[in-house]
């Protein structure tokens, strides 16, 4: 089974969880996508669900295929949020960001009653941090808020390397907020709790990609099948 199949059959996997009524949180990314189309299957079929997506993107996925949208404006609390992730620990905590919408994926998770993250297993790792960690920040002052960025990360562990995200013509990637991002190359995180804290205290940070005691479960998809892992 490919990594894209495994995804898909997380995706398929999360399904079963939504009931009729419910409000929903759309995620973005490769596995979100798969989500997305998938319950746009069951929209077609009759299933009443309204969808708030997390980016753009998604918005435009979800449009694509019928799924009925509202806002967080006009639906401020959500049911249940389905969304993937960069990295998994063994707490469900998650490294998320690699797409570049970090906040609004924290602001729809953080509205929501539960929610769960969907992966292939290659995103299952032991310690959180070897995918670097996007920090998104504002463009004024950026210097001064690498800087602290830098101090409040070295305040915990040994500093990474942070590199301004780019996109393809080469100039700085803007995310749909019209922030910048930050990729922090960490190695390893060793309490990612009090360095989402401490990240979060510095000025021109808008958001950071470590997402502590959001999601619930987590579904992950592998050569064997899908498994289901809940966090205690």
């Amino acid at each position: 089974m490919t990594a894209d199949a495994q995804k898909r059959a997380a995706a398929a996997r999360a399904v079963e969880f939504v009931r009729p009524g419910m409000r929903l949180g759309l995620g973005t990314g490769s596995t979100a996508k798969h989500f997305v189309e998938l319950i746009g299957e069951r929209v077609r079929s009759g299933l009443d669900i309204v969808a708030v997506p997390t980016s753009e993107a998604t918005f435009a996925d979800a449009k694509r295929c019928g799924v009925p949208l509202t806002t967080l404006d006009e639906t401020p609390e959500l049911d249940l949020t389905i969304d993937g992730a960069d990295e998994i620990d063994p707490k469900l905590s998650l490294i998320k960001g690699g797409g570049g919408a970090l906040l609004r994926e924290k602001i729809v998770a953080a509205a929501s009653a539960r929610m769960i993250v969907i992966a292939d297993e290659s995103k299952c790792v032991a310690t959180l941090g070897q995918f670097p960690l996007p920090v998104e920040v504002a463009p004024f002052g950026l210097a001064a808020t690498q800087r602290g960025v830098e101090k409040a990360i070295g305040a915990l562990q040994r500093t990474g390397q942070l590199t301004l995200r780019r996109g393809k013509a080469g100039h700085a990637f803007v995310t749909d907020g019209g922030h910048w991002v930050l990729d922090a190359a960490l190695g390893r995180i060793d309490d990612p709790a009090a360095l989402a804290h401490a990240l979060s205290g510095v000025p021109g940070v808008m958001e950071h990609g470590l997402f502590i005691g959001l999601a619930q479960m987590a579904i992950i998809g592998g050569p064997d099948g899908v498994k289901i892992v809940e966090r205690s």
